[in-house]
């Protein structure tokens, strides 16, 4: 842990000299708008990082039984970006059978001791009325209001546990504020790019972040992840954890690559990097291109009772008959109590009509270069045409 926090110090610290001296992408001369708002990010993200390593130091104080937690059968959501594994996981997290990470243990917990102060809070809060989670819903209720439509969020809402790497400044998302840190970029290749040792780091803090998260929800509990951005992980965590189950969400590479630099525009732009920079568009669909490769990978190494694939048109229109097919396959107890969740989220789903619009030619794309850039993703059998949706069902879940 001390190897880390010293290395992610020294890049943070080259972070800090390059986001208020370059250009963010290479080529867009540095703005001063890009300086203001750096200059107020950089110092407020150095005290949350702060905090969030002297929660692991107080851990290691006063809470090591979570050193002794065993990460027992996860089940790992992981799939291509937009691809739909958000409405999954929070489908999947109302199966009191799994743990889940919450958005605020993913931004503001991340430790035991942080998450127990938090909790302590909360209880005071519900014996005196709770005035704080009021006032708190009404600021999520703003804060978060222009994600519905890109990626629905709240701070308690189901989220992905990859926010917990950022204190070793490893989480993708911080390609928004530094597409230029050359570490986030061989990290969004990481079973191919990352030297063993590094791998071997960023996969302990990882495993040590689940652990800490079961210490306090329960050991017994079985950990659900959810993780878009895992994609590049995959081979390294079916490794680490050999009694894992992987479920994995494809879309037509076509609809994804335009979804995906869409959603993320506004982050950029946020912070003074140009929406339609070459070199971010260049580099971010040819790391999708990675991510289908390397879920292929996945599948071909993987027995089926331990991975399972699925497009979007499964998610919405046969949520239910999907995931009760994955139940089986993966082993997993289907209560009385879940499947009368997914009868009810199976109809929303058929109902669900998404307001996201975006298109190729916005981009500069084709559907030409990204069918001839993504040739390897239409391979799956999850993207090949199918018959008809009941027809598509059985072998999409059954012989990925």
């Amino acid at each position: 842990m001390l190897e880390l926090f010293l290395i992610s110090t020294k890049r943070f610290i080259g972070l800090v000299g390059a986001s208020l001296s370059r250009s963010p992408d290479g080529q867009a001369p540095l703005r001063l708008r890009r300086v203001l708002v750096m200059l107020g990010f950089l110092p407020l993200f150095a005290f949350g990082q702060a905090l969030h390593w002297l929660g692991f130091l107080l851990d290691d104080l006063f809470f090591r039984g979570w050193r002794r937690v065993s990460v027992a059968a996860p089940l790992f959501v992981l799939g291509v970006p937009r691809s739909g594994t958000t409405r999954l996981h929070q489908v999947l997290a109302q199966d009191r059978q799994f743990t889940t990470f919450r958005t605020w243990e993913c931004l503001f917990a991340p430790s035991v001791t942080q998450r127990l102060f938090f909790l302590g809070l909360a209880r005071l809060d519900r014996a005196i009325g709770a005035p704080v989670a009021r006032l708190l819903r009404r600021i999520e209720r703003r804060a978060f209001a222009g994600l519905d439509e890109v990626h629905p969020m709240g701070l308690t809402t189901p989220e992905e546990d990859y926010f917990a790497l950022m204190p070793v400044l490893s989480c993708f998302i911080l390609a928004l504020p530094f597409p230029g840190f050359e570490h986030l970029w061989r990290v969004g290749r990481f079973d191919a790019d990352l030297d063993p040792a590094e791998r071997r780091r960023l996969l302990d803090f990882y495993e040590s972040c689940l652990k800490r998260h079961l210490y306090v929800h329960g050991p017994e509990k079985r950990l659900l992840s959810k993780n878009a951005a895992f994609a590049p992980w995959a081979l390294s965590l079916a490794e680490r954890f050999a009694d894992a189950r992987f479920l994995v969400s494809l879309r037509d590479p076509l609809e994804t690559v335009p979804s995906q630099l869409s959603s993320i525009g506004p982050g950029l732009a946020f912070f003074g990097v140009p929406a339609d920079s070459p070199p971010v568009r260049q580099r971010l669909t040819a790391q999708l291109a990675f991510y289908y490769e390397n879920l292929d990978r996945l599948r071909e190494r993987l027995p089926e009772e331990q991975h399972a694939a699925l497009g979007m048109q499964d998610l919405r229109g046969h949520l239910g008959q999907t995931l009760t097919a994955v139940y089986q396959r993966f082993g997993l107890v289907l209560s009385d109590d879940f499947a009368q969740v997914l009868a009810r989220e199976d109809g929303q789903a058929r109902r669900y009509q998404s307001k996201h619009r975006y298109s190729l030619e916005q981009f500069g794309l084709t559907p030409v270069t990204l069918a001839e850039r993504f040739a390897a993703a239409y391979r799956h059998p999850v993207l090949a045409a199918a018959p008809s949706p009941t027809a598509a069902l059985e072998p999409r879940v059954a012989s990925c």
